[in-house]
C-alpha cells in the first residue's frame, strides 16, 4: 500500500504476493482481515471527522490487485462507547487532544461510508453495527465468505457464545439443533431470546468516564448515533 499509494501494482509482483499467500492453495476468494485498514487508531481524528482519510487507504489497499473485484466489510459503532475503547487502544486520557474536539453527536459514520463509496464505485461495501454483533455475525460470516445461507461455518456462534452463561448457550443449541429457523431474521429472534434471558451483564455493559459526560449526554450522543444508522439518504 505504502509503495504504491493507490497505483495499480505490476501484475508480477501480484502473482508473486499472491503465491506467498496462498501457498498454491487452489482459491476463488481471499479475505483480508486487518483492523485497521481506514487508519490507526491515534488518528482516528486526525481530519477534523471520524476516519476523515479512510478512502485514501482503502483506495491504495484496493489498487493492491486492482485486476480483481474488491469489497469492504466493516462495523460501526455507537461513539458513546466507541470513543472510550479507542482511547484505551491508545493508551491516552487526554479526551480533548485524541478527538481534536469533535462533538460526538457530530460523528457521522454515514458521512464516511460516503466518502469510501465515492472513491470506490466498483466496491460493494457492508456495514454493520457492532451492537449488533452477536446477532448477526453469522450473516457476517457468510457475506465474507461468499458461502451458501445453509452453510455451517466453524465459529460462527464464537460472539454469543462469548458474552452467555455457559448453560445458556448449551440450552440455545440444544434448541435450534431440535427447532431450525426457517430464515435468518427468526434465527436472529431465538439469538435475541436467549441472550436476554442468559446474558453475562458484565461482559454486555461498559463504563463511560470522560470529562462532562454525563448520562444525559451519553443517550444524547447515542441518539444521533441511532438517526445516523437509519439515514435515509445513506441506506
Amino acid at each position: 500500500m505504502r509503495k504504491y499509494r493507490g497505483d495499480p501494482m505490476p501484475e508480477q509482483e501480484q502473482e508473486a504476493l499472491f503465491e506467498q499467500l496462498l501457498m498454491g492453495y487452489p482459491a476463488e476468494r481471499v479475505i483480508f482481515g486487518f483492523e485497521d485498514f481506514l487508519g490507526p487508531p491515534q488518528k482516528i481524528f486526525e481530519h477534523n471527522d471520524v476516519y476523515g482519510r479512510s478512502h485514501v487507504s482503502a483506495t491504495w489497499l484496493r489498487y493492491i490487485f486492482p485486476e480483481n473485484p474488491c469489497e469492504f466489510f466493516l462495523a460501526i459503532r455507537n461513539p458513546a462507547t466507541f470513543i472510550p475503547a479507542a482511547m484505551r487502544l491508545v493508551g491516552t486520557r487526554d479526551y480533548v487532544g485524541f478527538t481534536k474536539g469533535l462533538d460526538p453527536r457530530q460523528m457521522h459514520w454515514s458521512e464516511m461510508v460516503a466518502r469510501l463509496q465515492e472513491h470506490n464505485p466498483d466496491c460493494p461495501i457492508t456495514v454493520w453495527c457492532n451492537e449488533d454483533t452477536p446477532l448477526v455475525w453469522p450473516t457476517v460470516l457468510r457475506e465474507l465468505s461468499d458461502a451458501d445461507p445453509d452453510f455451517k461455518l466453524d465459529g460462527e456462534l464464537d460472539v454469543l457464545q462469548s458474552i452467555m452463561t455457559e448453560n445458556g448457550f448449551r440450552r440455545m443449541e440444544t434448541y435450534l439443533s431440535t427447532h431450525q429457523p426457517p430464515n435468518e431474521i427468526q434465527r436472529r429472534r431465538i439469538f435475541a431470546a436467549f441472550l436476554d434471558k442468559f446474558a453475562l451483564e458484565d461482559e454486555l455493559e461498559e463504563d463511560i468516564d470522560l470529562p462532562g459526560w454525563t448520562p444525559e449526554f451519553v443517550e444524547e450522543v447515542t441518539a444521533c448515533y441511532e438517526d445516523d444508522v437509519y439515514n435515509p439518504d445513506t441506506g
